[in-house]
């Protein structure tokens, strides 16, 4: 705040560094906004040099995507039940109450910025390694006979997702408990009862 004298850098590096700069950068994305969070907010609040964070980071993106995915990647589980609807359902069940909260939605908003090629190519990657467990959830469930051989496991995913995704960044409703339970028995349903690929 302005007037206020700021408390000097603090010697912290290696991990300890890290972990202050990446809290730092997912409190200021929650609480004032991706425009706000630049990488001299970021060092002001983990109580580090500025400096410090453009020789690990680089670029004020690497910062904010390291910072998401560390964020997230304790939000979310990568469950093992032995049950590929169980599995399906705890993961996109934390998804959900994750994309609930304020930065969880500074996620998906990382992802309508246009024009910035570091953001983007940032969000590929970070959404691509993120699927992708969920599509293991799924390859697994084949090789248990829980579902056809020739299910497609992206898409499926992407069946369960897009509605999570459409309703934080475009319809505003919410992300209620039932809704995931009820995505992942249609599509597992749509999954087991369609007819089979023709041979050939």
């Amino acid at each position: 705040m302005t007037g206020e004298k700021e408390a000097p850098p603090l010697r912290r590096r290696g991990e300890r560094m890290r972990q202050a700069v990446l809290a730092a950068t997912a409190e200021l994305l929650a609480s004032e906004g991706l425009a706000a969070t630049t990488v001299s907010a970021v060092a002001r609040a983990a109580g580090v040099h500025e400096t410090s964070v453009y020789r690990r980071w680089g670029t004020r993106e690497n910062l904010i995507f390291d910072a998401l995915a560390d964020h997230s990647d304790h939000a979310l589980p990568t469950p093992d039940t032995g049950d590929v609807h169980t599995d399906l359902t705890v993961l996109f069940t934390a998804l959900a109450r994750y994309l609930a909260t304020p930065a969880g939605a500074a996620l998906l908003h990382l992802g309508t910025v246009r024009g910035e090629k570091d953001l983007e190519e940032g969000r590929r990657s970070y959404w691509s390694a993120r699927l992708e467990r969920a599509e293991t959830l799924v390859r697994r469930g084949v090789e248990r006979r829980e579902l056809p051989a020739d299910t497609d496991p992206h898409l499926l995913v992407e069946a369960i997702t897009s509605p999570l995704l459409t309703r934080v960044l475009l319809t505003g409703e919410p992300l209620d408990e039932t809704l995931v339970p009820r995505l992942v028995d249609l599509v597992l349903d749509g999954a087991r009862q369609r007819p089979p690929l023709p041979a050939g």
